[in-house]
């Protein structure tokens, strides 16, 4: 069964039982990659590495070979 499909099913059931309708998949997928990057900062600090610029400081190191410049 697809995402669509289960999610005519859900939104047939719940109006039948008049509840709310289920949110639209896809929906709240941003609100979910914030989330999980929020969790990872704070992760991150809680176990004393830096909190921003992980990702762009390994692909600079991974690239050119090189650490990147602290920032002041």
């Amino acid at each position: 069964m697809s995402i669509t499909q289960q999610y005519l099913l859900d939104g047939y059931r719940a109006a039948q039982h008049g509840e709310a309708a289920p949110p639209a998949p896809g929906s709240h997928d941003w609100e979910t990659a914030r989330e999980l990057r929020d969790y990872r900062r704070f992760r991150a600090v809680l176990a004393g590495r830096p909190a921003t610029g992980r990702l762009r400081g390994a692909l600079s190191r991974w690239l050119h070979g090189r650490p990147r410049r602290p920032v002041p």
